[in-house]
């Protein structure tokens, strides 16, 4: 158990990193550098690293729950310099795609796999841990409550009058993620679990 959720949050380390560098990049090619400037264009994960969305919280949801979930510290932007309409949503929907993206390239390696058997029981174990581990990322950042992406994708399409209500219960979004993870999380695990099995071909 100690080495599973030592890859665990290994592997969820570097993925968040990833999430949170899609989003400083979209932010970047929209025209704000406000990533750049504040040195979180890297793959360094100690310029992303939060203690509790990186460390604590994963070990408590694997603990509890038997699955890891965390964040690390968004990355910083100014949406006021971004150059296109909805450029909130893309800079938001940027990080699970980027989850999406690594859970495709390692599912399509399990997928060869059954053709060609190249991969060791050991290697198809870890690669199957990465693709689940990002579309936990992926469907959890989409869902649409604060301050999750899918929050922030859905306020860029709203009337104006509704974005301001988003981000005045965005103030209580420990409560609100603490809430969903308790009594609402079972909603989206059989998503995941669809979205594993067409990439993979196995089940979990």
């Amino acid at each position: 158990m100690t080495i599973t959720i030592i890859f665990s949050i290994s592997i969820l380390i570097m993925s968040v990193v990833i999430h949170e560098l899609a989003h400083g990049y979209a932010a970047h090619s929209l025209g704000d550098p406000t990533a750049k400037i504040a040195g979180r264009l890297t793959l360094n994960p100690l310029k992303h690293l939060d203690m509790m969305g990186s460390f604590i919280v994963p070990v408590l949801t694997y603990m509890v729950g038997g699955f890891v979930l965390g964040w690390a510290k968004p990355v910083p932007y100014n949406p006021y310099n971004l150059k296109h309409k909805f450029g909130d949503a893309i800079v938001a929907v940027a990080g699970p795609l980027s989850n999406f993206l690594i859970a495709l390239i390692f599912g399509l390696l399990l997928r060869f796999n059954t053709l060609k058997s190249f991969l060791s029981d050991p290697a198809i174990s870890l690669i199957a841990m990465i693709v689940l581990i990002n579309l936990i990322l992926m469907v959890f950042n989409l869902v649409p409550i604060p301050p999750l992406d899918g929050s922030k994708i859905l306020a860029s399409l709203l009337p104006y009058r509704y974005r301001a209500f988003m981000e005045t219960i965005e103030r209580y979004w420990v409560f609100i993620i603490v809430f969903f993870i308790l009594f609402l999380w079972q909603l989206i695990f059989p998503v995941i679990g669809f979205l594993f099995k067409i990439l993979t071909g196995f089940s979990f």
